[in-house]
């Protein structure tokens, strides 16, 4: 989420999605490993990044399909 974010600000990408800045935060921290669907869904919208591309990554990094 981080490097999607490209150096936008976190508050507004956070507000933007309808979620605070600290679960943005906790999530780009991995202490909130399995965010709400819905919560990913208004990321990658706000984001432009397509679910599909989350998905991928989610599926190839052993840390993160871990954590679910």
């Amino acid at each position: 989420m981080r490097s999607a974010r490209a150096g936008r600000n976190p508050a507004e990408v956070a507000l933007a999605a309808g979620i605070s800045p600290e679960t943005l935060r906790k999530i780009e921290t991995g202490r909130l490993p399995t965010p709400a669907f819905g919560t990913i869904v208004r990321l990658s919208e706000v984001l432009g990044v397509p679910l599909s591309e989350l998905a991928s990554v989610w599926r190839t990094d052993p840390e993160l399909s871990k954590a679910s």
